[in-house]
């Protein structure tokens, strides 16, 4: 028997508990850092099994840390559990946790039973759709003496870590003068003018962006009444790129845009950056190819077709500070594509035919730690095309 089948019998001897944590997350989805529902299943849970959490880590209340072994080498697990707003679990993370307690118990029994020496952390880290907890978990030094990370996130489709953008988060806010609309319009600073503007901009800067560059954002105050210059209208972007030149381009060129509609409309405005922005994700090809074997030798065929990816995650912090992969498990159960942040993929991912992709995720992942922790050399090859 080879170890990805020995890790998947491991796994489904805790498919009861895995299960009901990953339904319960699912049928309770919680927003980014008040996730504590889905933070206390899983340390109840982690120490039900006999483990030691640390609760509160890095001063966020919905985060943990539990570890089984010590010194090195040494292999992470990340955990991720909030939801979206309206949608739920839209993005499956709800089989995220799932996959990732899978993970550490069949890895640290496979280690128990076999005198495996290393080190596995397991890290629950909260709201990675908008308060990307990772950036602040990271520079902490939480992956200090981490030889390689690793996460498996729900899609559509079984296909490799292709790669995210990094992001910068920014909310505007135009201030302007109130008036009547029609009584005294040459009274009023109309803000929405600016906002209106600042998308006419960004619209007309898309056509010179290169491929792997995006921007979008969304009106967030537009005005009171139609009969009332609004003194005061805002809007939300997200500006992210593949490398760290092109995103510093990318803001500056944002932030002109917003200074010339103020200048055009004679309004003020202030800037706030939501978060202080996640980096572009850095896959690593050997982990990649690891994980392709063995999840494909588990029945779940890899698409290589899937091209790079254009979301963001926190992730890509992780795997710019330690080899690290982000794959992806197809929880459709007819193959037939299912956007991403939907209410379809929602749907999906509270179905048994989910759970039993989650529970070859959790082997697929326990098969790669084993490697790392096992192998001296693949984790010099590692750290080699890392620091490429």
């Amino acid at each position: 028997m080879s170890d990805v089948q020995k890790f998947l019998q491991l796994v489904e001897a805790y498919s009861a508990e895995l299960d009901n944590l990953s339904m319960e997350v699912w049928k309770n989805p919680e927003l980014a850092f008040k996730e504590f529902t889905a933070c206390k299943l899983q340390c109840e849970l982690l120490r039900k099994w006999g483990f030691e959490v640390t609760e509160n880590y890095c001063g966020f209340e919905t985060a943990y840390r539990c570890e089984y072994g010590s010194g090195s080498p040494a292999f992470a697990i990340t955990s991720e559990y909030d939801a979206l707003p309206g949608i739920g679990h839209g993005c499956g993370h709800n089989l995220i946790c799932g996959a990732s307690l899978g993970a550490f118990i069949a890895l640290t029994e496979y280690m128990k039973a076999n005198n495996i020496p290393g080190k596995v952390v397991l890290l629950g880290t909260p709201a990675e759709e908008s308060g990307s907890s990772k950036v602040k978990i990271v520079d902490s030094g939480a992956l200090d003496g981490v030889d390689a990370a690793m996460m498996v996130h729900a899609s559509w489709r079984t296909c490799l870590d292709t790669g995210c953008l990094s992001i910068k988060r920014f909310d505007v806010v135009f201030k302007g003068k109130a008036s009547h609309a029609s009584g005294s319009p040459h009274l009023g600073i109309n803000a929405l003018d600016a906002v209106n503007l600042t998308f006419a901009g960004v619209n007309a800067w898309r056509q010179q962006l290169p491929e792997s560059s995006r921007i979008h954002g969304i009106v967030t105050e537009g005005g009171l009444k139609p009969n009332i210059t609004p003194d005061r209208a805002g809007c939300c972007f997200f500006v992210r790129a593949d490398n760290p030149e092109w995103q510093d381009k990318m803001n500056n060129r944002f932030l002109d845009i917003i200074k010339g509609a103020a200048l055009m409309t004679g309004c003020e405005y202030e800037i706030t950056k939501v978060s202080s922005g996640t980096k572009a994700r850095k896959p690593n090809s050997l982990m990649n190819q690891l994980w392709m074997e063995n999840i494909a030798e588990l029945g779940s065929p890899v698409d290589l077709s899937f091209g790079p990816g254009r979301g963001s995650s926190d992730f890509g912090n992780v795997s710019q500070t330690v080899p690290a992969i982000h794959p992806y498990i197809g929880i459709s159960e007819d193959h037939t594509e299912i956007a991403g942040h939907s209410a379809a993929l929602c749907a999906a991912a509270g179905k048994p035919y989910a759970l039993s992709q989650m529970h070859k995720a959790s082997a697929a992942m326990a098969t790669v730690g084993l490697k790392v922790l096992t192998d001296a050399d693949y984790r010099e090859k590692l750290k080699i095309e890392f620091n490429k």
